[in-house]
């Protein structure tokens, strides 16, 4: 009969413990973990979402109900589900075992982690999809003159002057062309293959990434989660130079303070904070799970959510800077062209870098960075639901 832990020598039960997490595995550093946790909470919604829902909800009096939710729950709720998956060594499902009522809910995590893991590779394949046509002579969304286009068709420069229904060059390139959307749901419509093609380069790259579980997951990281910010400084000293920059980002951060009495500022500040650092999906909990037991989390906790905070305004600066320009060259008010989700980065802001010189190397760049923004989240998704159906 082997004796319990507890019984046995201060030596033998940190050899025990030592064989127990090698088995499973560990993080070869302290780092592959730090970044792991950055590139999972922060990703394309720090791009397309935050900005719109910042200047949307008051500018800069949104940072008040946002920051309080960060630091009044989203920082206890961080840092309690890295300490959590640290402490147990177990995924979302093994968590529960102390408490078999609740193991629905670890199965749960799994099931959204599933969910997001298709979704996300979806949004992904798009810039794959784009960078393509980043290497024509003339991108082509900035012009009228291709097949998909329609009667109705118009460059941003010719909107204001346009009466009666119109759409974009950009708005009809990736919704005619990129997705090539039916008439109504009656119409399934064909296969796009060229996007199919996309979307299987992008489940091998996900594969390469997690095959051999944190071993590659964490050195991956090292490319994954640094170089989108090197392409986002680039796209910011490029965007704050443009002319009408100064306007799009004070439209950004003016702070309209009266908003702060509607409720629904406060709820968009809270689903934002869960949307951005992701607690409660599993994530966390399984990737804390390969530390050391004894690793103090509590520096890493706020790192990662002031990171995470930090990238969401440099994002907002950098995405209205270049709406600003897109306005003065435009002359339709920064609030007409602001967008939000996939008509921001697929949309608008293509629409605009289309109007600088060379605008395959910025579109290129963006592109680049908006895969590696949500490959990092997948990528967390994907080995999460593999430790945790595999191993618990």
């Amino acid at each position: 009969m082997q004796p319990k832990e507890n019984n046995l020598p201060p030596r033998l039960r940190k050899e025990k413990r030592i064989n127990r997490d090698a088995n499973r595995g560990q993080w070869s550093s302290k780092t592959e973990f730090i970044l792991t946790l950055i590139g999972y909470a922060i990703g394309i919604g720090n791009v397309w979402r935050f900005p719109y829902l910042c200047y949307r909800s008051g500018g800069g009096a949104f940072l008040v109900p946002y920051m309080l939710m960060v630091i009044l729950c989203g920082i206890p709720l961080f840092y309690m589900e890295v300490m959590i998956g640290q402490f147990s060594g177990t995924g979302c499902t093994g968590m529960f075992r102390l408490v078999p009522l609740l193991k629905g809910t670890g199965i749960c995590m799994v099931i959204v982690n599933l969910y997001c893991v298709c979704y996300y590779s979806v949004i992904i394949s798009y810039p794959v999809r784009m960078l393509y046509y980043c290497f024509w002579k003339t991108v082509p969304w900035i012009d009228c003159h291709h097949p998909w286009n329609s009667p109705n068709c118009t460059t941003v420069d010719n909107l204001q002057h346009v009466e009666g229904r119109a759409a974009t060059s950009a708005d009809e390139f990736f919704h005619l062309e990129v997705l090539r959307i039916s008439d109504n749901i009656a119409h399934l419509g064909g296969m796009v293959w060229e996007q199919f093609l996309s979307l299987f380069i992008t489940w091998v790259l996900i594969f390469l990434c997690v095959l051999k579980g944190i071993k590659s997951v964490g050195k991956v990281s090292y490319f994954t989660a640094p170089f989108p910010y090197l392409l986002l400084t680039i796209l910011f000293v490029r965007g704050v130079t443009l002319p009408g920059a100064s306007n799009g980002i004070k439209f950004f951060l003016y702070p309209e303070w009266n908003r702060l009495l509607d409720l629904k500022v406060w709820a968009d500040a809270a689903i934002q904070m869960f949307f951005g650092l992701g607690p409660g999906w599993g994530g966390l909990v399984n990737m804390a799970s390969f530390n050391n037991f004894r690793n103090k989390a509590k520096f890493d906790s706020f790192l990662v959510v002031s990171v995470n905070v930090f990238t969401s305004i440099y994002a907002g600066i950098v995405v209205f800077s270049v709406l600003g320009f897109l306005s003065n060259r435009s002359g339709i008010p920064v609030a007409i062209v602001a967008t939000s989700g996939a008509g921001l980065a697929f949309v608008t802001y293509p629409e605009a870098i289309a109007m600088l010189p060379v605008p395959q190397l910025w579109a290129i760049m963006f592109f680049i960075m908006l895969f590696l923004l949500g490959i990092n989240s997948v990528v967390v998704c994907s080995t999460g639901v593999h430790y945790l159906i595999n191993v618990g």
